[in-house]
């Protein structure tokens, strides 16, 4: 069993049977739910999330804003928010548009039922990542 800080166990579904996910940070001061099924779910390959993730990729998913909440501190840089006391990335709440990107590393279960239909800036792609099948490749950002 993990030691990660989730604060207690959430319902999988509202009581209208709509699917909740939940996510936070390492430490357990931020908590976050989404309800209901993303927008959109992709990865992205830019330097910007590249660096703003530590990792070779970040796998995302949007949701309407309406249906996000979170609870805890976050600070936020460029857009992108994360917990002050442990550093973890969680989401990005887009300015100005009515959507949360969501870190799919940030929920508390794998999001495996969340397949990428769509990859970003694939022209930075490293050559040993295979293409995600059957998603819509950008080189840049996708439209």
């Amino acid at each position: 069993m993990s030691d990660y800080p989730v604060l207690r166990p959430e319902p999988r579904a509202d009581v209208d049977g709509v699917r909740l996910r939940q996510g936070g940070c390492s430490c357990g001061a931020v908590r976050f739910t989404v309800r209901g099924e993303p927008l959109v779910v992709g990865i992205c390959h830019c330097t910007e999330c590249r660096k703003a993730t530590g990792a070779v990729a970040m796998g995302y998913a949007d949701w309407p804003r309406d249906a996000f909440t979170a609870t805890g501190e976050v600070r936020t840089f460029r857009g992108r928010s994360f917990c002050p006391a442990c550093g973890s990335r969680l989401f990005h709440p887009a300015e100005g548009k009515d959507r949360v990107e969501i870190l799919l590393g940030a929920l508390d279960e794998a999001p495996g039922d969340l397949r990428p239909t769509r990859e970003g800036w694939i022209i930075r792609r490293e050559p040993w990542l295979a293409p995600v099948a059957g998603a819509g490749q950008f080189d840049r950002d996708p439209t």
